[in-house]
This record gives structure tokens, sequence and C-alpha cells, in this order.
């Protein structure tokens, strides 16, 4: 998770929302990702999209059963869906998502009966540290907005 939370820095630095991911397979980083969707103008552009990107190519599979994803956010239903697709198996996030929050939050995808693969999901590793992050983030973008303009 350590590793998610200094992409999600890097992608506070280009000022997109501060989220980063990583996948894992046997205890090696085959894929990393930051939030992208401003610089590229995608709004698939998520960590977790960038990251599933980067191991199917490193793994040249899209399927990933063997794997871990490490997220410093809850995923959104469209992120949820897509580790679903790659099979991953097992998922670890880090502060939880009251608005968007696709593993219990606000819907739990990866619980859902009807689908034909489970991810494991593991919710609040380094919850404060995401977490503030991302107030500290939102806080400063506030702030600049709230900034009375010179003339």
């Amino acid at each position: 998770m350590r590793q998610a939370l200094t992409l999600a820095q890097q992608a506070a630095a280009y000022g997109e929302v501060p989220v980063g991911a990583i996948i894992v397979c046997d205890d090696r980083i085959i894929g990393r990702g930051s939030n992208a969707p401003i610089a590229r103008n995608d709004p698939t552009a998520h960590a977790e999209i960038a990251a599933l990107r980067d191991a199917a190519r490193t793994m040249n599979n899209y399927r990933m059963p063997d794997c871990t994803l490490y997220v410093t956010l809850e995923p959104c239903t469209m992120c949820a869906g897509a580790i679903i697709h790659a099979r991953i198996r097992r998922l670890v996030f880090g502060a939880y998502d009251y608005k968007t929050g696709a593993c219990g939050s606000v819907i739990d995808l990866f619980a859902e009966p009807r689908l034909n693969h489970h991810t494991s999901t593991h919710g609040g590793v380094l919850a404060e540290e995401c977490a503030a992050l991302l107030s500290a983030f939102f806080k400063k973008r506030r702030a600049l907005s709230e900034t009375p303009l010179q003339t």
C-alpha cells in the first residue's frame, strides 16, 4: 500500500485526484497506475485501470487470477467491473469512498452472487493516511477556487 500511496502523491502533484494502485503477483509488482483522467482527457484513466493495463502488458495476458491489487481508495463501479473481468484474486484498498465506492460503501459489486468471478476484498489498510491525502488535496482545491480574483 505504501507504493500505491507514493503513486497517489505523484498524481496529486500533477493536479489529479490522488489515487494510486499497484498489482502484485508472486511478491513482485507487475503493474502500477495513478489517476490521470484530466491529463489524458479520459474518464477511464483511473489508477486501477492504469495498473490493470500495465500488469496485462507485463503478463501478456488480460487475466490475473493469482494477483492482488492494492489501491488507496475504494474502487468505483467501473474499476470494480474491470477488476472482476481481470479475475484479480484479491483487492486491498485504503480509504472508503462513501460517494462512489463499489466494495460496500455505496454498492458491493464484489458480493453479487450472480457474477461468475468473486474477488476477495479487504478495506481500510492505511485508511487514515489514504484519506488524509485525499482530504488535503480537496481542501487545497477548494481554497484555490475560493481565492478572489485580483484586479
